[in-house]
C-alpha cells in the first residue's frame, strides 16, 4: 500500500513518529473520518495496529494514524523502554490533537482502535475524553490489572517493593536494567516449561519471521513501572465511558487476560451502544494477524465505525 504518510508532531518534551494510512483515491480537499490505532505492550506501529487493522481500516474509507508510544520505537523520550499506561493514554490524547488539525479530518469524526495493551488504553482514553466518538478495543488487555498479576506472579506487593528498591538504587547511580518480556524463541520457552497460551503465541510473534519488527522490542524499563501496580484500565467506565463501544475477544483464553478483560468492560461500560464479538475457535494472537479471525473482527469493525462516525 502506497498511502502511507510517515509524519512526526510534538508531545510533551519530545516528538511522537506516526505513519498515517489514506484511504484509496484520497483527496486532501476533502473530510475524512479519522481513527487513531494504538499497538499492543512492547510493540510498534508497523505491527499489528499499522498493518494490519490501520491498513484495513485505511481501506474502508477511513484516515488513521498508528503512533509509536513515548520511550519507544522511533517516538522520543528518555529513558527508554518506559511502559507506563498514563502516558500511553496521553499518546492517544496527542494523537487526537494532531488529528483534529489536519485539513482533511473531520475533527467532530475521530474515533480509536487498540490491539491488546493498546485495546485497554483506547479505552481508557474514551473514558475521559470524549473527542473520540467510537472506540474499539481489540483482544485488550487491562495492563494494571495484568502487572499486579501475571508480571508479579500474583504477589504484587513483592513486586511493588522490587519496584522501589530498584528505583532507589538508580537514583544512586546503578545501571538500569531493561528487561525482555519474552523468552527468546518458543523452543527455550517450552524447555523452561512454559505452556500457556498467550506467552507461546506472543514469544512466535514477536522473535520470529511471523510478526517481528525492529522496532517491536519487547522490552520494558522495569524499574519505571511502579505506575502501572495502581492503574484500572476500566475505572469509572460505569458513569463516563459513553461513546459507541466494540470488544472483540477470541474465546481461547490465556494468561494475560483478554477474554475476562473483554467482558468486564462490556459489562461495565455505560455506553447504550455496545457490542463484545468473539471470535470462536481463536485466540489473542490470532487476533493480530491470522487472516480468518481478522476477517471475523474486521467485518463487525468496519460497519460499526461507519454508523458511529
Amino acid at each position: 500500500m502506497n498511502n502511507i504518510k510517515t509524519v512526526t508532531y510534538q508531545n510533551l518534551g519530545w516528538k511522537t513518529a506516526a505513519d498515517i494510512y489514506l484511504p484509496p483515491g484520497f483527496d486532501e480537499g476533502k473530510k475524512y473520518p479519522a481513527i487513531v490505532s494504538t499497538h499492543p505492550i512492547g510493540s510498534c506501529k508497523e505491527q499489528t495496529a499499522g498493518n494490519i487493522y490501520a491498513k484495513g481500516l485505511a481501506e474502508a474509507g477511513f484516515v488513521v494514524l498508528v503512533h509509536d508510544a513515548s520511550f519507544q520505537g522511533a517516538s522520543g523520550g528518555t529513558p527508554r523502554f518506559i511502559e507506563d499506561p498514563a502516558i500511553r493514554v496521553s499518546d492517544i490524547r496527542f494523537a487526537v490533537d494532531y488529528l483534529q488539525s489536519l485539513p482533511y479530518v473531520d475533527a467532530e469524526r475521530i474515533g480509536a482502535i487498540g490491539v491488546c495493551g493498546g485495546g485497554a488504553y483506547t479505552v481508557h482514553a474514551g473514558i475521559t475524553d470524549h473527542r473520540l466518538k467510537a472506540l474499539v478495543s481489540i483482544t485488550g488487555v487491562n495492563y494494571g490489572r495484568l502487572i499486579r498479576e501475571g508480571f508479579a506472579q500474583f504477589k504484587p506487593l513483592e513486586l511493588a517493593r522490587n519496584i522501589a528498591r530498584m528505583r532507589a538504587a538508580q537514583a544512586q547511580g546503578a545501571e538500569r536494567d531493561v528487561a525482555n518480556l519474552l523468552p527468546e524463541s518458543v523452543a527455550s520457552a517450552r524447555k523452561a516449561g512454559i505452556t500457556d497460551i498467550d506467552v507461546l503465541e506472543a514469544t512466535d510473534y514477536y522473535k520470529t519471521a511471523h510478526g517481528q519488527q525492529p522496532n517491536g522490542a519487547t522490552s520494558q524499563l522495569m524499574s519505571f513501572s511502579g505506575a502501572a501496580m495502581g492503574w484500572d484500565a476500566f475505572l469509572n467506565a460505569e458513569v463516563l465511558l459513553t461513546q459507541p463501544l466494540m470488544v472483540v475477544i477470541g474465546d481461547k483464553p490465556g494468561g494475560f487476560g483478554a477474554y475476562r478483560d473483554g467482558w468486564e468492560i462490556y459489562s461495565r461500560a455505560a455506553s447504550a451502544n455496545k457490542h463484545i464479538v468473539v471470535a470462536e475457535g481463536w485466540s489473542h494472537y490470532d487476533l493480530y494477524d491470522k487472516p480468518e479471525p481478522v476477517a471475523i473482527a474486521m467485518a463487525k469493525v468496519v460497519p460499526f465505525f461507519k454508523e458511529a462516525l
